[in-house]
């Protein structure tokens, strides 16, 4: 009897990881969508910003997410046939992607929570120079465009005041028409509009374009360190039941 006991008790135990990792990996396929949905909205929303940062850190950690998420697809349905197949090769290849999409998400959340610490600190080094020296000027068609886009979404005129447009190459030259700020900095954007620069006409905030566009990145970043690092701690507790399944199927004398 005893002995029947124990091979119901563990068939039980068989049933529970299985269940367990079906469990698993729907929240997995969830939070695989939540990593692929972060990066593209990352990319996405208000992409026109990375041509004015000085580093490319926050581009890769979100392509890594874009990257980490769509193995989560694969990875998923893998999942599936290793639990109903019973076989350990598969549970093997499965606790593998589990391990290596561990890994690159923990490393896009390391990135994120690396360049949010010194964003400040590179904004205020760059972006002055890159509106200034870049703003339409040949062959900087993007910086221009993304420039032009962050004053208007952002209700803001120069990177720390409006005053900063008097050391720009665009402002200096006479392609500006004696403009004295660039017309995206215009409440009401009309041709030759930055002509005029009273409170009335542009936009005047406290501490410019960098403030807007810092805690902009700021909270994008948050969220792929939170997103990236959340999926991973979830994916431990995969890995465990998928050791444990396997450790349950390999002791099958069957």
């Amino acid at each position: 009897m005893s002995a029947v006991y124990k091979d119901d008790q563990e068939d039980w135990l068989t049933v529970c990881l299985k269940y367990l990792l079906f469990v698993f990996n729907f929240l997995f396929w969830v939070g695989g969508a939540a990593v692929l949905g972060v990066g593209v909205w990352t990319l996405v929303e208000k992409s026109d910003y990375l041509s004015l940062l000085a580093s490319s850190t926050f581009a890769v950690s979100a392509y890594i997410l874009i990257l980490a998420g769509s193995l989560v697809v694969v990875t998923g349905f893998l999942g599936c046939c290793a639990v109903i197949r019973e076989q350990r090769s598969c549970l093997s290849t499965y606790f593998f992607f589990l391990l290596l999409i561990f890994l690159i998400e923990l490393v896009a959340g390391v990135l994120a929570y690396v360049y949010y610490q010194r964003l400040s600190e590179e904004l205020k080094q760059h972006l002055n120079q890159t509106m200034t020296e870049n703003y339409a000027q040949p062959g900087k068609e993007a910086i221009t465009a993304a420039v032009d886009r962050l004053q208007q979404d952002f209700k803001c005129c120069g990177s720390n005041n409006s005053q900063d447009w008097k050391q720009s190459v665009y402002i200096s030259s006479t392609q500006a028409e004696h403009r004295v700020v660039p017309d995206s900095c215009c409440k009401t954007i009309t041709l030759k509009c930055g002509k005029r620069d009273h409170p009335s006409n542009i936009y005047k905030v406290e501490g410019g374009c960098i403030t807007k566009l810092e805690q902009f990145l700021a909270d994008h970043l948050l969220v792929i360190g939170a997103v990236g690092i959340g999926v991973a701690c979830l994916q431990i507790c995969g890995m465990v039941f998928t050791c444990c399944l396997y450790r349950r199927i390999k002791m099958d004398p069957y």
